[in-house]
């Protein structure tokens, strides 16, 4: 297969269901996500839109990542930490190399590094205000 950029929503839709493919597979991830994802198609959907606002500057998305994330790291009582966002952004990376190449899909990676970084700072400090 040759590969091409990230430039439509059905190209992000495609990275978004072949990833979390691996993601649910995954030893240490799959646990956390299949454990509190109910509906699939619809994650992927919302997922999908994400990534196509972030990529394209769509207005599809609409929602607080931040506060997902911290009502998830809740559910699983504050045991998110660094080893599952690396996990979560090699397999991002892995999946991107496989599918895509070119400058949106560059952007895919920074993006997904940024928003880690700033998601696993947004967890601990919501940690830090709970025990005050």
């Amino acid at each position: 297969m040759e590969k091409t950029d990230l430039s439509t929503r059905e190209d992000v839709a495609f990275l978004v269901t072949t990833f979390y493919g691996k993601v649910r597979a995954d030893a240490l991830l799959g646990p956390i996500f299949n454990g509190i994802i109910r509906d699939w198609e619809h994650h992927f959907e919302h997922l999908s839109d994400f990534w196509e606002t972030n990529l394209f500057f769509k207005k599809s998305y609409s929602g607080n990542p931040i506060l997902k994330h911290i009502e998830v790291d809740k559910k699983v009582d504050g045991k998110i930490n660094e080893l599952h966002f690396g996990t979560w952004l090699n397999l991002w990376f892995q999946t991107i190399d496989e599918l895509f190449e070119g400058e949106t899909a560059q952007i895919a990676k920074n993006r997904a590094r940024n928003m880690g970084t700033f998601l696993h700072i947004s967890m601990f400090e919501a940690r830090k205000s709970e025990s005050i």
